[in-house]
């Protein structure tokens, strides 16, 4: 699946099995780390020169999503219970369109939010239910540069003059 840039007005990405690897570290003092993939990282910073909104709605309430989203410079809605209400606020709040929204995925957590977008994406190892769901399912698993098969693979942004 290619989809032009126009026909879309956001993209929003799940953070833990889609950003990461879906593995948590877990430290004596109870901090955690997790994987993230700097190919990500040049994704969403030419997202962001492009001015092409960009959020990651997470259902942890971690420091490290707040921290990763920050270094990202990428709106972080974390602590969700439904991805769906989240996603409809945002529509809400931004005015745009749901189903001009592509939401990446990977667990039976993310059904709602795959349910209400138009551009519903897997990751290659999402939750069977996910990728029955999806529209388009990614040749890359979570963590391992999926912002970037996105950005380069899945959508099709204008040619710079």
């Amino acid at each position: 699946m290619i989809v032009n840039s126009e026909d879309l007005d956001a993209i929003i990405f799940d953070f833990d099995g889609v950003l990461t690897d879906n593995r948590v570290l877990v430290f004596g003092d109870g901090t955690e780390a997790v994987w993230c993939n700097r190919a990500d990282g040049l994704a969403f910073d030419r997202l962001r020169t492009l001015n092409f909104p960009t959020f990651i709605v997470s259902t942890e309430t971690s420091a490290v999503v707040r921290a990763r989203g920050a270094k990202l410079q990428i709106p972080v809605l974390h602590g969700v219970v439904d991805k769906a209400i989240a996603i409809k606020a945002l529509c809400a709040d931004h005015g745009f369109s749901a189903d001009r929204l592509m939401f990446v995925g990977n667990d039976i957590n993310d059904l709602p939010a795959i349910d209400v977008v138009g551009y519903p994406i897997a990751v290659a190892d999402a939750h069977p239910q996910v990728i029955d769901a999806a529209k388009h399912v990614l040749s890359r698993k979570g963590g391992q540069g999926v912002a970037r098969e996105v950005m380069e693979a899945v959508i099709r942004f204008p040619v710079a003059n």
